[in-house]
């Protein structure tokens, strides 16, 4: 499903009342987008999908907690026994491959059985799902569970793989969407790093033994769904907040770095400023995180990091 769908989806969601909503198990209210009429999910069963989580919170509106079409990358749920009565396997039961709904769940029921702490500044007890089926994988009946675990293994194996190849060859092209979208006029380094100096800085430049202190943002060329940049990581306390990545354990200041031990691109990218300076730069994923990934960061993933160099910490051996 195209993430252009889920805005449909979410703005059909704020137009509809309560009543359109059908009661389900527990707490659990539903509504069915689209129905393709095949086997409903089971107990046991394995499944793929995409989803979207909010909140309705007291002060900024709807608040999206979890959107894997920002991320690009669908989960992958095991269908285990209910914690509750209207948890979220009661309310993929209701559901078959292909299978489009949105679901509200009881925060506090979530929050009790998860171990996980309910978000704050909800206005109301429930969280919102946009849920799209994209696969499943059925147990069969006296299926040995040995024999189903290689089929997820399997399973999971191959739609990564296709996951993979949607993402290699479709780089290129998210890197001259991005340029493209925000009117850059960029420069090209002989490794493929792309950049635009905000501002040179002195005339010092870094060494790969150096420690160096930055401001930074983080971000995928795609944006969100909201339309907002889509931000992974900052050391910008109030980007972090805006994109609904702040954590409270986090350091929102500069944030001091060996550099030897960052992404290439990203050692090309600072090295090409001094203290004082600031610079934009795009990084196809082998000047990045490969063809591997990591954390959030999909295999053959470009990013984007706007950086502001503020301080280059010599070390013993670069200062001899």
């Amino acid at each position: 499903m195209k993430k252009g769908i889920v805005i449909v989806f979410a703005a059909t969601l704020g137009l509809a009342a309560c009543n359109n909503f059908k009661k389900g198990e527990g707490d659990m209210t539903y509504k069915i987008y689209k129905s393709e009429g095949k086997p409903k999910i089971q107990e046991g069963d394995y499944v793929k999908l995409n989803a979207v989580q909010s909140i309705e919170t007291k002060t900024n509106g709807d608040s999206t907690l979890v959107n894997t079409y920002d991320n690009e990358r669908p989960a992958f749920f095991p269908i285990g026994k209910p914690m509750f009565k209207g948890d979220m396997v009661a309310a993929l039961k209701l559901l078959g491959e292909g299978d489009s709904a949105v679901f509200k769940l009881n925060l506090d029921s979530m929050a009790k059985y998860s171990g996980q702490p309910k978000p704050t500044g909800s206005k109301d007890n429930f969280s919102t799902f946009t849920v799209k089926i994209e696969k499943v994988l059925h147990k069969v009946a006296n299926e040995a569970d040995s024999a189903f675990e290689k089929k997820k293994r399997d399973f999971f194996e191959s739609e990564y793989k296709v996951l993979i190849a949607k993402n290699k060859g479709a780089e290129d092209g998210k890197i001259k969407k991005y340029i493209s979208e925000n009117s850059l006029t960029t420069k090209t380094t002989a490794s493929g790093l792309q950049y635009v100096i905000g501002a040179p800085g002195n005339a010092e430049r870094a060494s790969l033994t150096d420690t160096i202190v930055i401001n930074y943002t983080g971000q995928f060329t795609n944006k969100k769904g909201n339309g907002k940049i889509n931000v992974f990581d900052t050391s910008d306390e109030k980007i972090a907040k805006e994109a609904g990545i702040y954590s409270p354990s986090a350091q929102y200041a500069p944030r001091a770095m060996p550099l030897g031990q960052l992404p290439q691109g990203f050692i090309e990218g600072v090295q090409l400023i001094g203290a004082g300076g600031k610079v934009k730069i795009i990084l196809p994923s082998k000047l990045a995180y490969g063809e591997n990934g990591g954390g959030p960061i999909n295999p053959f993933t470009p990013l984007v990091f706007d950086i502001e160099l503020k301080q280059i910490i010599k070390s013993t051996a670069s200062a001899k």
